[in-house]
């Protein structure tokens, strides 16, 4: 294995000569990282292809193109984010100044995934430098395509004890959480995330977990089922089924539930096509492992639609499966392809109680006319962010911050966020020498202590 400590040492020493405080500094190197990005648009895309078999409209709009916003975003906004904020003083500290200084927590380390390559590396990447950070970055091996062109152009672009892209397996990811970093920035499943709190603690490191779970889809029978079953069918089944949030299975009210399930039926013909498999449009799953798991979902309940598959070339048709019950293993864990179970429910309260009887998802969406429903969602039910009458078109909008709760995860990111989160606030209290109010001083006596009550309520 590399030396992975000597180039933490490198960057250790790089940051604490202070040239990642500068602005100017921060906001050069976020060109630099939009410049690779626009020069190397299509080598990005035919890297990805070589992964997924995923198109360059889908590579451009999921990855390349979201990354470029947040850093325009986070060039235009840096200057401010980083200024010394005044904060109010409270009497008991009169006459005095307070402030929050905003610093870069130091030595970062990012661990992306396999899913979106570019896209759940590179965010997090741009939060990282536009706080003031250096990063070590360790994308999945899962994506060798991908993950070798990232480390080719960032190595002949970055200074390494600047940003420094390490590849490898789990071996590598594993030494480098055990390491001192000032920061851990995960991104992946539950199980792995647990291991990376893990050690973790044992150095009272802090971190960011973008975890996942089963992320619901509510349709009650206000709403639009031709618009609903489209939106649905096209935020499943983008990259093949392998996003954090996508819908994981639909809860449908039952006076509806067959016409919904024409719906979504029809809307797979209008995404892909009547032969899917031949679609220049629908990717394929990541490895034979997942393909193997996932394959072994489709014997379970009555499939509406979809079922085949390949795998000499890892294809899984986009499949909805009927008549699944909450005990069924397709309900167990987040499935992370692209099949799609559809439930049925009677009353919003009996939908509320399958949802809460599960971990918290990362993601909840529902389609709906009828405000007093939507509110009663939102208000009885927690997940870490979504969409009314969409689904994952949220994460398109960097003034929403994206992060889970409970076992989908902790700490947010994204446009501002993402500054936040790589990000230590630092409290000041300032003070002149005169005056010197004695009532804080030893002796105490009874006066003193009244009047103190006298303040304080």
């Amino acid at each position: 294995m590399i030396d992975l400590q000597a180039y933490l040492n490198k960057q250790r020493a790089f940051f604490r000569a202070g040239k990642t405080k500068s602005i100017d500094y921060r906001i050069r190197q976020l060109k630099k990282l939009k410049k690779i990005l626009v020069d190397n648009e299509q080598l990005l895309i035919d890297e990805v292809h070589k992964d997924f078999r995923k198109s360059a409209f889908e590579t451009y709009v999921t990855e390349i193109g979201l990354v470029i916003t947040d850093i325009n975003f986070a060039i235009k906004n840096v200057e401010s984010w980083a200024k010394q904020k005044p904060v109010s003083t409270p009497i008991v500290n009169f006459p005095s100044k307070n402030f929050i200084i905003t610093e870069p927590y130091g030595n970062a380390l990012i661990i992306a995934p396999w899913n979106y390559p570019i896209l759940l590396a590179l965010q997090p990447l741009v939060g990282a430098i536009a706080a003031g950070n250096t990063a070590i970055l360790k994308p999945s091996e899962l994506t060798p395509n991908t993950s070798a062109a990232l480390e080719q152009l960032i190595s002949d672009s970055f200074d390494e004890e600047f940003l420094k892209v390490i590849l490898g397996s789990a071996e590598e990811a594993s030494a480098l959480v055990k390491m001192d970093f000032d920061f851990i920035f995960f991104t992946g499943s539950t199980r792995v995330g647990k291991i990376i709190m893990r050690d973790a603690a044992e150095r009272l490191t802090p971190l960011t977990l973008e975890l996942g779970g089963k992320s619901p889809c509510i349709v009650d029978k206000s709403a639009n089922l031709e618009v609903s079953a489209k939106r649905i069918a096209w935020g499943k089944f983008v990259n093949g089924g392998q996003t954090c949030v996508a819908p994981d299975y639909v809860l449908v009210e039952k006076s509806v539930k067959k016409e919904f399930l024409e719906c979504i039926k029809a809307s797979i013909i209008q995404l892909y096509g009547d032969e899917p498999e031949q679609s220049p449009d629908f990717p394929r799953i990541i490895s034979d492992a997942h393909f193997e798991r996932l394959s072994g979902l489709l014997g379970e309940g009555k499939i509406i639609t979809g079922g085949q598959t390949n795998p000499q070339t890892r294809y899984i048709a986009p499949t909805v499966i009927d008549e699944i019950s909450l005990d069924d293993p397709v309900m167990e864990d987040e499935i992370f392809g692209p099949i799609l179970p559809v439930l049925g429910y009677e009353s919003i309260d009996e939908c509320v109680s399958i949802i809460n009887d599960r971990p918290r998802p990362l993601a909840l969406y529902v389609f709906t006319s009828d405000q007093e429903i939507e509110n009663h969602i939102m208000k009885f039910i927690s997940f870490g962010g979504g969409a009314v009458n969409d689904t994952i078109a949220q994460l398109g909008n960097h003034h929403l911050s994206f992060g889970g709760v409970g076992a989908s995860g902790f700490g947010s990111y994204h446009g501002k966020a993402s500054f936040d989160c790589f990000s230590h606030q630092k409290s000041v209290m300032k003070k002149p020498f005169w005056p010197d109010v004695p009532i804080r001083y030893a002796p105490y006596d009874d006066l003193k202590l009244n009047l103190v009550k006298k303040v304080l309520k």
